[in-house]
C-alpha cells in the first residue's frame, strides 16, 4: 500500500494509516497526486460514491493517463467485474467496475444457475446492517439498484435482473443476508445445486464469512400456472431456484456485522493481485 487518501483531516482511518507508515492526504485525488510517492502508484481503490467516482477518475487521467482504477462506488466506468465469473476478463482496463456489495455476493450465484440452465428472471434482495451503511451507501441507493441490476444481466447471465437494498435497523446488528431468485429453464436440480456449491466454495476463497445458509430450494412453475413478472413481455413458467446466503466480516477493522463492507474491498483486492500479476509479467516479458 503506497498511500491513504481521505476528505476528512479527522479520519480515523488516515490516522490508523499514518501510524503504520503509510504516506496519508485528507485532500482527496488532488492531494495524493501532490504526494511524492504518488509517480509510483499504479492502482487506486475508489471507495467514495458515484458522482466523486466520476470526478476522481477525471482528475487521475489528467496527472497519469495510464493509471488503474478500481471502482468501488456503483459509478460503472468501466466494464463490471465480479472475481470467480469474470475476473480475468478485464485485467487490461484502464478502469473497472466492482457492482456493489448486493452484486458481488449474488452474481455468481446467478451466473452458477446460468452455466447449467437458460436464466430468463434474476431477483436478488441485498439485506444489510444500517449501521454498516455509510454516507456514500445512502446516496447511492438508485445507483446501486440500476448497477446490480445491469450486471446481474451482464455478468450473471439472466435476460431481466432486478435488484433490491434493505438497510436494516436490527440492534444488535445483523450480518449481510442475501436471498437471490431465478427463474430459468427447466433443467437438473442436482446439477444447478452442485454448481452453486461449487460457486459459493470459489467465492469462499477471497472472502471466507460467504456461505450458503440452508439448501437450495426449488419450485416447478408450469405452463398451467404461469408467472406475472413486472418487465417481462409474458406471464412466464420454467424452474425457480432460491438461493439463501450470509456474508460475515472478518472483523479485521470493521465490525463482524460489516460483511457487505468486507466483500467489496476483498473482491477489489482480488482483482488488484490479477492485475499487478499481469503488469509484472509483461514487465518482465
Amino acid at each position: 500500500m503506497g498511500a491513504m487518501v481521505g476528505i476528512d483531516v479527522r479520519s480515523d482511518g488516515l490516522a490508523r494509516a499514518a501510524r503504520f507508515g503509510v504516506a496519508v492526504t485528507h485532500e482527496g485525488v488532488e492531494g495524493l497526486s501532490r504526494l511524492p510517492i504518488f509517480s509510483d502508484i499504479d492502482i487506486v481503490f475508489d471507495a467514495t460514491s458515484a458522482g466523486a467516482h466520476v470526478k476522481n477518475d477525471a482528475f487521475l487521467r489528467t496527472v497519469n493517463p495510464h493509471i488503474r482504477l478500481i471502482d468501488l462506488t456503483p459509478a460503472a466506468i468501466g466494464p463490471y467485474c465480479i472475481p470467480v465469473v469474470n475476473g480475468d476478463k478485464h485485467l487490461d482496463a484502464l478502469n473497472v467496475n466492482m457492482v456493489t456489495c448486493g452484486g458481488q455476493a449474488t452474481i455468481p450465484m446467478i451466473a452458477a444457475v446460468s452455466r447449467v440452465a437458460k436464466v430468463h428472471y434474476g431477483e436478488i434482495v441485498a439485506s444489510i446492517s444500517s449501521k454498516s451503511a455509510g454516507l456514500g451507501t445512502r446516496a447511492n441507493i438508485d445507483e446501486f439498484t440500476r448497477t446490480t441490476s445491469k450486471a446481474i444481466e451482464v455478468v450473471g447471465g439472466a435476460v431481466k435482473g432486478k435488484a433490491i437494498i434493505v438497510l436494516n435497523p436490527a440492534d444488535p446488528p445483523l450480518v449481510m443476508r442475501d436471498t437471490v431468485y431465478t427463474l430459468s429453464d427447466f433443467a437438473d436440480q442436482d446439477s444447478i445445486a452442485e454448481s452453486i456449491v461449487r460457486m459459493a466454495g470459489a467465492v469462499q476463497q477471497y472472502v471466507p464469512g460467504y456461505r450458503l445458509k440452508q439448501d437450495v430450494q426449488f419450485d416447478r412453475v408450469d405452463v398451467e400456472r404461469p408467472l406475472n413478472i413486472p418487465g417481462m413481455s409474458s406471464r412466464m413458467s420454467g424452474l425457480k431456484t432460491s438461493i439463501y446466503l450470509e456474508v460475515e466480516g472478518a472483523a479485521h477493522y470493521l465490525p463482524t456485522y460489516a460483511g457487505n463492507l468486507d466483500i467489496m474491498t476483498s473482491a477489489a483486492l482480488r482483482i488488484a493481485e490479477h492485475m499487478a500479476g499481469r503488469m509484472l509479467a509483461g514487465a518482465t516479458i
